[in-house]
């Protein structure tokens, strides 16, 4: 496939995982070496096409704020494949536990899947519950899928809630629709509530703020940090949060500048 029709499938995939969408993207970002100046251009259309996806915030980032973009391509694209987040997360989870998540939060499904003590909630959201459901069954997970109008009586029986962060933000995260809610049930009932985020999430305040501002952030839920009782991230355990979140890549105020699509 040739770069720029490469870079056009990326722009325009939706429901693919982040981790998917980085790797489909250094891939075809890597295509342009005959062309290094169609790098900014590209990753400028990749955030505007994928505004509430923060790995590839992450990404272009690191990418256009290097002396050499290709070298940092492949390192964004090795440490995310080594993260660590989903083992942390693995091992925290306590045995035989009743766990709530939200539509299909790829890092926390598959750290959960292989645990065959756990008894999954899956709470709807835009579809994504209901696919989440049909595949942990098929894995021969126990998974109940979780309709709005069933959620008190389904976090009061949960032991965890966990919530996937899409992006992050010194003090906030921009997670799935429908997180508000039960992170704000799981705080009232006095349940652990957690936040993964996975490697690439964690933005600097001026990267944040642009993707904050735009329309698409209100199509998922921005959440306070204060509503959590512990972080999980590849750098471990918090369970202070009292602190703001430590980005993971530097603010490249070249990635801000618009580009017609």
């Amino acid at each position: 496939m040739h770069p720029i029709e490469h870079l056009r499938y990326v722009a325009r995939a939706r429901g693919a995982d982040p981790v998917s969408l980085v790797r489909e993207t250094v891939a075809a970002l890597s295509g342009l070496g005959h062309e290094p100046a169609g790098i900014v251009l590209a990753a400028r259309r990749i955030v505007q096409r994928h505004p509430t996806c923060g790995p590839l915030w992450w990404l272009c980032s690191h990418v256009l704020g290097a002396l050499d973009p290709f070298v940092a391509m492949r390192d964004c694209e090795l440490e995310i494949k080594n993260d660590s987040t989903m083992k942390s997360l693995r091992d925290a989870v306590p045995q035989d536990a009743a766990v709530c998540v939200i539509g299909w939060p790829t890092t926390v499904l598959n750290a959960l899947a292989s645990r065959g003590d756990l008894k999954l909630f899956v709470v709807e959201s835009n579809g994504d519950g209901d696919a989440a459901v049909e595949r942990l069954v098929s894995m021969d997970v126990e998974a109940t899928l979780v309709q709005f109008e069933e959620l008190s009586r389904a976090v009061s029986s949960c032991d965890i809630l966990i919530i996937e962060s899409l992006a992050a933000g010194p003090t906030e995260v921009l997670c799935s629709s429908g997180s508000h809610a039960v992170a704000a049930l799981g705080y009232c009932l006095q349940k652990p509530v957690w936040l993964v985020t996975a490697c690439g999430t964690r933005l600097p305040a001026p990267l944040w703020a642009a993707m904050t501002s735009g329309d698409a952030a209100n199509e998922v839920d921005l959440l306070s940090s204060s509503l959590f009782s512990r972080a999980i991230s590849k750098d471990g355990i918090i369970d202070d949060l009292s602190q703001p979140f430590i980005a993971e890549c530097p603010p490249t105020t070249e990635l801000l500048r618009h580009s017609a699509m």
